[in-house]
């Protein structure tokens, strides 16, 4: 099966990356507003994005491998074996989360499948039917009584974007998607983030990324965003940044540390933003910070795979050296904490979580995912 294309990374660019607005920041640097000039222009944002070097068109030399290979399909065979009936996964604290259900079914989207389609065509509708049973009448996707709905509402509607991506007739998807969406707009602070509720009250780094991602998929499926919230969302993760490079959890004074970071730089490759020293700054700091080779591996790092996640991300949407030169890496030491009976471990979020992320990870170079595409 071949990716299905989603609309390209240059229009989203172009639609939401002006000179006008860049040119009010009095802290971009030269390179950040010719390349908003670039991406002002269709063909013109064309050839930024390819010059840019991300690697959603330049795939690495030897990006899958047999062990990988291996570790997938053992990761997929788990998560389908711990899947509920009524499409969730896991148990306990996040069992039946809308968070980890949306994960895991873009784990198995990312293989390839889709609902009805595929070896896992099936556990893809399953986890569908749970989002959509838990739609608020608001727009809001969340179980009854979670709390902090927003990091699950940013990953349920990024899930619902890639499924609309992939098959844009599903009527469902769509009025679920729009309205998901519209809360999301609705709920965006002054600051221009987004935090745990769907109130504009406040906001932080890590929050504001699944928002982000949740905007660009549906952006990229055909869903009407406006421009404004996108430049709102890139002017307050640039306000998170620390001089060294890296990214605090808000705007308020704070340490870097090498997650929030990622999700970071990743926000503003996905708001279109493909060449800017926010972003340099921001991978230089990962490239010495991003936790893969950690003594004490994986388990003595708190919000390991949700930094493996962005890290991931960020250095694919780079591409070139860094990508080759981190996912050469990456990928050697999630193969190498895989458990035995395939899962991932994460003792706080459990291993439906860790798996979901990990599965998801190590397919991004199989660009299933409309969102990794360009």
């Amino acid at each position: 099966m071949k990716p299905i294309g989603a609309m390209s990374g240059w229009r989203w660019a172009a639609a939401f990356t002006c000179v006008g607005f860049l040119g009010l920041m009095a802290t971009a640097s030269q390179d950040a507003k010719q390349g908003a000039q670039r991406a002002a222009d269709p063909e013109a944002g064309r050839a930024a994005a390819d010059v840019g070097g991300g690697a959603e068109n330049k795939p690495a030399e030897d990006e899958i491998n047999p062990a990988q290979q291996k570790a997938i399909e053992r990761g997929l065979a788990y998560l389908a074996e711990v899947q509920n009936e009524d499409g969730s996964f896991g148990r306990g604290r996040y069992g039946r989360h809308i968070a980890v259900a949306a994960l895991g079914g873009l784990a198995f989207m990312a293989d390839g499948n889709v609902p009805g389609r595929g070896r896992y065509g099936e556990q893809v509708a399953k986890a569908l039917e749970f989002v959509l049973r838990n739609t608020a009448e608001s727009g809001l996707l969340a179980t009854d009584g979670t709390t902090g709905p927003m990091y699950g509402h940013g990953f349920a509607t990024l899930f619902l974007g890639e499924i609309y991506g992939m098959n844009p007739s599903d009527g469902r998807v769509r009025d679920a998607l729009v309205r998901a969406i519209d809360l999301i707009i609705n709920s965006q602070n002054d600051e221009g983030g987004w935090r745990y509720n769907p109130v504009p009250y406040d906001a932080d780094v890590s929050v504001t990324i699944c928002e982000v991602m949740a905007l660009r998929s549906a952006r990229n499926a055909g869903i009407k965003v406006p421009r404004e919230s996108i430049d709102r969302a890139v002017r307050y993760v640039r306000d998170c940044q620390n001089p060294d490079g890296g990214f605090r959890y808000m705007r308020q004074p704070g340490t870097s540390a090498w997650p929030r970071t990622a999700a970071g730089v990743a926000s503003l490759f996905y708001a279109g933003i493909y060449e800017d020293d926010s972003i340099e700054r921001g991978l230089d700091y990962l490239d010495s910070n991003a936790g893969v080779g950690a003594v004490g591996g994986p388990q003595s790092q708190a919000h390991y795979y949700y930094g493996q996640y962005y890290t991931t991300q960020a250095m694919y949407l780079a591409g070139g050296d860094r990508w080759q030169a981190w996912w050469r890496r990456a990928r050697a030491e999630l193969v190498e904490e895989q458990s035995a009976d395939g899962s991932w471990v994460d003792h706080q979020a459990g291993e439906s979580y860790a798996t979901s992320m990990a599965l998801i990870v190590l397919q991004m170079p199989g660009r299933y995912l409309p969102i990794f595409q360009r």
